[in-house]
């Protein structure tokens, strides 16, 4: 979350730098007055409330193949979005970043507390653990993954808006591979330099696929795990909350960036897969060559007109895993103007008229990082929706008037 923002503000740095000091001024103090301003996420469209439940998850069964140290069993932290019972209730409103993470997730200071935002300031719409709501009696169940390196929580934005409609969403983050994991014991575990999967991409071609496939296998594997241990949580849950609750004949995936291709390739591995998204991530593994039987949507941002090589491989291989998808059930849609880094709740927290209009100026953006949220969260319920919740035989119709920013590709 804090090397892809510092990534995207310097630009602007570099925009402003030709305006002269009263422009890098105005910048600055603009950024000191966003850093420390109340924000709050955009509201959920659906009309469940949302509860929110963090979990760490330990296998005793398999290790964890990129632990710095041979022989160290996979532990996840797990954090689960759901459906919740009306409000009135007692329910305590979450912290967006529980207390306790802020320190490892957020800057300590210098130059980069300027390029983000207070995260005890930031505010979601989650509950603390209420209930589940009483109806229907079990809920689909969707994956979800983050970008890279990025702290799940960081796609609280997409996470809260499906469960809103009814959905549990379940992402988690993992040590070595997160940018940064606090467990509730209060261990902290960071990203090794050779576990994040951006350094594939600047690898050359012949070694970039096996770079990516080595974490892609971890990630996927993670997924099987958790949803291993959903099985055990809807047969028994402790807390009876989830007992019972979760329909783990409709599970679906969907992720941003790296977890996109972990999505896919999760669909083309594993039977539980029901239907699928790719946010924007270039695919890697078999299933470029291979496909998947299961309904899957392509959704990427605004990449213009780039035809340099890289950037002509990575669309010969999402035609590729598109071609090879079943005719009704596969879609591919592009937002106009939506910015690769923008579908986390980045595209939430950068407010700022001044910062916007920089990122503007070096064409990073085309339209306002909540309108981008808001296509994509319709784009992600109406595609689960049709192939987890319906009994659909045809191809989805996604397109929508309220959206006109989305773009059907053949």
């Amino acid at each position: 979350m804090i090397q892809s923002t510092l990534r995207r503000i310097s630009k602007i740095f570099a925009v402003l730098a030709a305006s002269g000091a009263v422009g890098l001024g105005a910048l600055l103090g603009s950024l000191w007055l966003e850093h420390g301003s109340e924000l709050t996420l955009p509201t959920p469209t659906g009309s469940f409330a949302v509860g929110r439940a963090i979990y760490d998850w330990t296998d005793d069964a398999s290790m964890d193949t990129l632990a710095p140290v041979p022989g160290t069993k996979r532990e996840l932290l797990v954090w689960i979005w759901y459906p919740a019972a009306p409000a009135g209730q007692a329910a305590e409103m979450d912290d967006y970043v529980p207390a306790r993470m802020r320190p490892a997730i957020g800057p300590a200071g210098g130059p980069l507390k300027l390029l983000t935002r207070d995260l005890s300031k930031v505010h979601g719409h989650s509950a603390r653990g209420p209930e589940m709501a009483p109806r229907p009696p079990s809920y689909p169940v969707v994956i979800m993954r983050a970008g890279a390196s990025a702290p799940v929580v960081s796609y609280s934005t997409l996470a809260e808006d499906l469960a809103s409609h009814g959905y549990v969403v379940v992402g988690f983050d993992a040590p070595y591979r997160t940018f940064a994991v606090v467990f509730p014991d209060g261990r902290a575990m960071s990203r090794t330099p050779e576990n994040n999967p951006e350094i594939c991409a600047d690898q050359q071609p012949a070694l970039q696929a096996r770079c990516a496939n080595r974490v892609l296998s971890a990630w996927t594997a993670d997924v099987a795990f958790v949803l291993d241990r959903l099985e055990r949580l809807n047969a028994a849950d402790p807390s009876g909350r989830f007992t019972g609750r979760l329909d783990m004949t409709r599970v679906g995936i969907f992720g941003h960036s790296f977890g996109g291709a972990a999505a896919a390739q999760f669909c083309h591995d594993d039977s539980r897969c029901k239907a699928g998204i790719d946010v924007d991530g270039q695919p890697f593994g078999s299933v470029i060559q291979e496909g998947m039987r299961q309904p899957f949507m392509i959704l990427l941002s605004d990449h213009g007109d780039s035809s340099d090589p890289v950037g002509r491989q990575i669309r010969a291989n999402i035609q590729s895993v598109y071609d090879h998808l079943p005719a009704a059930g596969r879609l591919r849609v592009a937002i106009r103007g939506a910015n690769h880094f923008l579908f986390s709740d980045d595209g939430a927290l950068l407010k700022s008229h001044i910062v916007l209009r920089g990122l503007r100026m070096a064409r990073v953006v085309g339209i306002d990082g909540r309108r981008q949220l808001a296509v994509t969260a319709y784009c992600v319920h109406s595609f689960f929706d049709a192939y987890l919740k319906g009994t659909r035989a045809s191809r989805l119709d996604i397109s929508s008037p309220l959206y006109p920013e989305i773009q059907l590709l053949e």
